[in-house]
Order: structure tokens, then C-alpha cells, then sequence
């Protein structure tokens, strides 16, 4: 999520941020957002805890308006999520036109339920979602630098 801050967000420019699956289970990505005044961090997961600002009505019905967040990130919660398609269009409909979408998610790890465990992505499964969710892909790959081999994936909303 760093290479993603460093590489894509202006620091310059004023940002409202919503981190969908927030809850602090194995720490959280709130620190990559916290040095900048111009960026507004938002959590958001489907119970309240530790880094959930916001408790969504359930994970396809996040309870925001359309629209209301310039950058959406989530972070190793895809794979707990059933219907993966249904979630990914609730992620782009908070998104502001122009906006961009960061999901990174295991390619390869062990089972680990929370409270369900469903779904590895593949490169290729990224942009499919994306392209479901009328998202632009950006970037979608494996980042082989970390056990878990996971995929990251970044978006644009059109305008």
C-alpha cells in the first residue's frame, strides 16, 4: 500500500480517503495516510473495532453516498468477501469520478477464515473485476516480494 501512496497520490492535493475492510485484525494501513494534513483517512468495515471510523450497513451496502471518496483502498479483505462482484461495484459507486481504486489481495496463501475465507485473484481476475465494476485497470500484478505473493490492483473511475 506505501509503493501505492508514493507512486499514485498527489501530496499536494486534498484527498478523502475510505479504507473498506479497516478493522485492525494484523495491523492497519491508517499510518500511510496519517503524515499528510491534505489527506482525510476513513475506515470502514461491517462491525465496529479497532481503526473503523465507520460500521458499513453490510459489505455490498457500505451506507455512503455515491461518489464521496477520492481514493479506496482495501487491504487483504477481498479474499473474505462472498460475492466479490457485488462488493467491487459498491467500491466504485463511492468512488468520485477521476478517482482511483487500490485492492490488494493473496494470490497464494493458506486457508485463514474471516469469517470466511473464498477467493484467490490472479492478475487477470483484477481487471475482470474491475472491468464488471466499470472501473479503468491501471496496473494489475503480483507482487512477489512478500510470502503471500499477493496481487495489486489499481483503478480509475472514469469521468
Amino acid at each position: 500500500m506505501s509503493k501505492f501512496v508514493y507512486e499514485y497520490l498527489p501530496k499536494e492535493k486534498h484527498l478523502d480517503i475510505l479504507d473498506v475492510g479497516s478493522y485492525d485484525v494484523n495491523g492497519t494501513h491508517r499510518g500511510n495516510f496519517a503524515d499528510n494534513p491534505n489527506w482525510k483517512y476513513t475506515g470502514i468495515d461491517v462491525e465496529a473495532g479497532p481503526n473503523v471510523d465507520i460500521v458499513a450497513i453490510n459489505e455490498y451496502n457500505l451506507g455512503l453516498p455515491a461518489e464521496s471518496y477520492d481514493v479506496v483502498i482495501s487491504g487483504s479483505t477481498a479474499e473474505h468477501v462472498k460475492n466479490i462482484f457485488d462488493w467491487v461495484e459498491e467500491i466504485a459507486r463511492v468512488t468520485k469520478k477521476g478517482g482511483l481504486v487500490c485492492i490488494i489481495t493473496p494470490s497464494r496463501i493458506d486457508e485463514h477464515r474471516f469469517p470466511v475465507d473464498c477467493w484467490r485473484i490472479m492478475p487477470d481476475g483484477m481487471i475482470y473485476m474491475f472491468e464488471y465494476a466499470n472501473l479503468i485497470n491501471i496496473k494489475s500484478e503480483i507482487d512477489y516480494n512478500t510470502g503471500f505473493h499477493f496481487t495489486v490492483g489499481i483503478a480509475k473511475k472514469g469521468e
